[in-house]
């Protein structure tokens, strides 16, 4: 419907599932010239994501940028996003921490990890002085979109209507409408311990079949399995969050895991659904995969859109009044098939009753 009034671009959350991403998190150091720094960047990052993408228009270079909660008010006057709050901790049977984070770059393309690390350099070069980096992790597709511990990770992705319903405010924050959150967290698998586990186990952890990826009956789940934990509902209908997980590691090392990333219009839905998996719904019936799944890192940020910060001059001052009609960029659909994900940390999609 048109309202008469200027629409608002969403940032490309919905940007297609990748062969190559880097997670990128800094935080901005102290002085007001590191804050006009960022908000210089804020201005240019479409322009660097033009520049670098060029080079090979079909490796669909993109790039989403979130603010933490200590950076919001450092970097902008105004309103604030009403749920931007910093990640919160959760203490259960195993921990959820949280870890400094004021600004997170998600950079994607659909097979080229040298675009990404080339609009990465670009991004730290132009804050070079400004912000420290806390964490960065290069992920890759692995095989037939499978996780580390060899189970098929993240199909049960929202598509289209459903993806902008799932991810993008709406009426409920006028003021930010079309924007988003996003939760990260660094997950570190011990992959030694894994392997001993005998596969039929390895299925009752996951809730899914190993080789076939098929969802094991709701009949036979046990209640701890992962794909059970972390199905979530709101007033009896299934919830849906937008992610894009993607394996990591170092052989050399032996550091490897899986990088969770989730977008979604309320954080209260990954919020919820990590208490399920640390606490344990109910308490106590926690997620067994946090046996050999460790989380190292846990931020949230706040999503603008790509209109706020094309906005954005070096100098402190109130943001426009954002318009009421968001008009998000065109999502390339996710290219993998329906279904639930196996491993799917980050999956609330609920089937059957339970996922």
């Amino acid at each position: 419907m048109d309202t008469g009034l200027p629409s608002v671009v969403s940032q490309p959350v919905f940007a297609s599932l990748t062969r190559s991403a880097i997670f990128l998190v800094v935080t901005i150091d102290p002085g007001s010239g590191p804050e006009a720094a960022v908000r210089g960047l804020c201005a240019d990052l479409s322009g660097l994501l033009r520049a670098v993408g060029f080079r090979d228009l079909q490796g669909n270079l993109s790039c989403v940028m979130g603010i933490g909660s200590r950076a919001w008010d450092r970097l902008f006057d105004g309103p604030r996003p009403q749920e931007l709050h910093p990640f919160r901790e959760i203490r259960g049977v195993h921990h959820a921490v949280s870890t400094p984070g004021d600004i997170l770059f998600h950079i994607r393309s659909t097979k080229r990890m040298d675009l990404c690390f080339e609009l990465a350099r670009q991004i730290m070069i132009r804050l070079d002085g400004a912000v420290t980096a806390v964490d960065e992790v290069h992920g890759f597709n692995y095989f037939d979109d499978r996780d580390l511990i060899g189970f098929v990770d993240g199909t049960e992705n929202p598509r289209g209507p459903d993806a902008i319903r799932a991810t993008l405010i709406g009426d409920e924050d006028a003021a930010f409408t079309g924007g988003s959150y996003v939760i990260v967290q660094k997950y570190l698998h011990d992959l030694a311990a894994w392997d001993r586990v005998p596969v039929e186990e390895q299925e009752n952890i996951v809730g899914r079949h190993k080789l076939s990826d098929i969802e094991q009956p709701d009949a036979l789940k046990k209640p701890y399995a992962h794909n059970v934990l972390t199905s979530i509902t709101e007033d009896g209908e299934p919830v849906d969050i937008l992610r894009d997980n993607m394996p990591f590691g170092q052989a050399g090392t032996g550091e490897a895991g899986t990088y969770f990333i989730g977008y979604c219009r309320t954080p209260r839905r990954i919020e919820r659904m990590l208490e399920n998996m640390f606490v344990g719904s109910p308490p106590g019936n926690y997620d067994r995969l946090l046996d050999f799944s460790r989380a190292v890192t846990g931020s949230l940020f706040f999503v603008p859109t790509a209109t706020f910060l094309d906005a954005l001059t070096p100098e402190k001052a109130p943001p426009a009044p954002a318009p009421a009609t968001p008009e998000p960029a065109a999502p390339s659909l996710p290219s993998k098939p329906p279904g639930d994900g196996s491993l799917g940390i980050g999956s609330l999609k609920e089937e059957a009753g339970h996922e």
